[in-house]
């Protein structure tokens, strides 16, 4: 595999991941300039150069030579070990997600852990075009369905299937100071 196809193999990998050019040069180290020279072959980055880059996508450097559009057939991690994500202005509502399974190129599920901590903020009801399960691995949650009237209350264990397109919202119940989860989306159709 030539250069050519390593930095389209690396926009793809990032494009894949919902990173934008800011968020792999933070990761990586390098420029936003860099990486987007990277990504457009105007640039001939070194084997250190793109082992950071690969790492910074969750990838070891021999994952940026397979051809475009293949990955490996499995990819071992644990549950305590994902990948911090930034999404949706998370932070700012007491919400970390961690990605479970982020260098696995051409996925078709995503999943996450999460941990909900309090906030000064409560997060609007939100919605995405996939599938969701939840399970609530610690704490307790109130998880409210399409308006503030109707909720739920899970506890440790308690799972949920959501379809797409489905307004919720999700809150720490009483007197709970954080509560973990685990939730898979399916990629949009």
């Amino acid at each position: 595999m030539d250069l050519l196809h390593v930095s389209q193999n690396i926009r793809t990998v990032r494009q894949t991941q919902k990173m934008t050019v800011e968020q792999l040069a933070a990761k990586s180290g390098f420029s936003k300039g860099f990486i987007s020279q990277v990504e457009n072959f105007r640039v001939t980055p070194s084997l250190k150069a793109l082992d950071k880059i690969a790492s910074a996508l969750g990838l070891r450097l021999g994952d940026l030579f397979l051809e475009t559009g293949k990955s490996v057939e499995y990819s071992f991690g644990h549950l305590d070990g994902g990948e911090e994500v930034i999404r949706d202005d998370n932070l700012r509502f007491g919400i970390r997600y961690f990605a479970l399974a982020y260098g696995q190129i051409g996925r078709r599920m995503n999943p996450f852990t999460v941990e909900y901590t309090p906030a000064d903020e409560t997060r609007d009801f939100m919605m995405h075009d996939t599938e969701e399960f939840f399970l609530l691995l610690e704490g307790e949650l109130e998880f409210r369905l399409f308006d503030d009237h109707q909720s739920h209350v899970m506890t440790r264990g308690d799972t949920l299937y959501l379809k797409a397109n489905i307004p919720h919202r999700v809150l720490l119940h009483g007197s709970c100071r954080s509560a973990r989860a685990l939730i898979v989306y399916s990629q949009p159709e």
